[in-house]
């Protein structure tokens, strides 16, 4: 199909034309066809692509890099190759392959979506957006996106790379999130009825590679000729976005307790929540407020308060969704049966465990800088009641 000229009109904000549409869908997949990412997960041209493969990648990639998740996906694709096989995976041990990868309802929706597939659905994925989205953990976008990159289905696809496509391809000027509608309405118009999938993916790699956030190489982008947002001088700041809600700080006290033979207690976190099912050293309670005092803390929520505490110089910092983390490490060490609530687990087992980037933080704190001062670090405030 032939180039439309730089300067012809562009069509309408809300509505592009059929022929202006097809026009940039030919274009966009003539360059992917030529461009498109070669990922662990998406079929080669002419491969069936496989359902459990995607919604394991989608899954996975949901509000984490395709660099991140690639080591974790080759990694549970060769434990449990099928839907089956991770049906019938140990809970913990396929919390133990996500930790690190953050957002870990996901893995346990991960695994409740293996078992429905598995036990009502004879192994096999639902192939509509409806039947999909009927599955734990499958969300509107991941179901469009199984549905049209495995099953033809013809659906739209909108994640943060496609808005801000359609954000600068448009120049929609309204911030998000109040532009969402506007810019999925504007993903459906340029979806084709063939090779919807292929469209769909080829919109997702032109915001990863080219429509990038910051400095996009506009100059390759097979949509130049008919971006509003690169015209009017504005790509690089659209999609706009509102203002942000400020985010608290909540600040506890960690207790790294290390018994004699070196081994770490470690507790199980409640399974519902925030990091649910997953293992943490014991702690004080994250609270909004300022950081506890080391000696309040161990004598009120220690789970062994009467034993010698150390401070570790310096704070464990970590982010979440809604809120930072401020965490103070006191450590302590004791002898060969004490009596606490939780594991013992070897330093060299903790791999082993499905511990959290938070824990890992503190860890690796407590191990580069505990118990090197000697007793000028000792826990100082003693509240009444409490014994070194």
């Amino acid at each position: 199909m032939a180039r439309r000229a730089a300067s012809a009109p562009m069509p309408d904000l809300d509505r592009p034309d059929p022929a202006a549409a097809a026009d940039l869908g030919a274009r966009l997949l003539a360059w992917y066809d030529r461009e498109r990412r070669d990922l662990p997960w998406r079929p080669r041209p002419g491969e069936t692509p496989d359902p459990y493969a995607v919604w394991l990648s989608e899954i996975m990639l949901q509000q984490t890099t395709v660099a991140a998740v690639k080591p974790y996906y080759a990694r549970f694709l060769a434990r449990w190759p099928t839907v089956r096989a991770l049906a019938k995976a140990d809970d913990a041990a396929v919390m133990t392959e996500w930790a690190g990868l953050g957002y870990y309802a996901r893995a346990r929706n991960l695994l409740k979506c293996a078992r429905v597939v598995a036990d009502e659905h004879g192994g096999e994925f639902p192939t509509t957006e409806e039947g999909l989205r009927a599955l734990p953990g499958v969300g509107a976008y991941t179901a469009a996106a199984i549905a049209v990159i495995c099953f033809g289905r013809r659906a739209v696809v909108v994640d943060g790379n496609v808005e801000r496509v359609m954000a600068r391809l448009f120049a929609v000027e309204e911030p998000l999130p109040g532009a969402k509608p506007t810019l999925r309405a504007l993903a459906d118009a340029l979806t084709p009825a063939e090779r919807c999938g292929d469209h769909a993916q080829a919109v997702m790699d032109l915001g990863a590679t080219l429509c990038t956030p910051r400095s996009p190489a506009c100059g390759l982008c097979p949509w130049r000729p008919d971006c509003r947002g690169l015209r009017g001088g504005v790509a690089e700041t659209l999609p706009r976005k509102g203002a942000k809600a400020e985010r608290p700080t909540r600040r506890a006290v960690m207790f790294w307790i290390q018994r004699k033979d070196g081994a770490l207690l470690l507790r199980q976190r409640p399974a519902k929540g925030l990091l649910g099912g997953m293992m943490e050293l014991p702690s004080s309670p994250w609270e909004a407020a300022p950081m506890p005092d080391p000696g309040e803390a161990v004598a009120t929520t220690a789970p062994l308060p009467f034993v010698d505490w150390h401070v570790v110089p310096g704070l464990v910092a970590h982010t979440f969704t809604h809120f930072h983390l401020e965490l103070s490490v006191v450590m302590a060490r004791v002898g060969a049966n004490p009596r606490a609530r939780g594991v013992w687990v070897p330093l060299d087992k903790l791999d082993d465990h499905a511990l959290p980037t938070v824990m890992r933080k503190v860890i690796r704190h407590a191990l580069t800088r505990g118990f090197r001062n000697g007793d000028d670090d000792r826990v100082r405030r003693r509240p009444q009641g409490f014994r070194p």
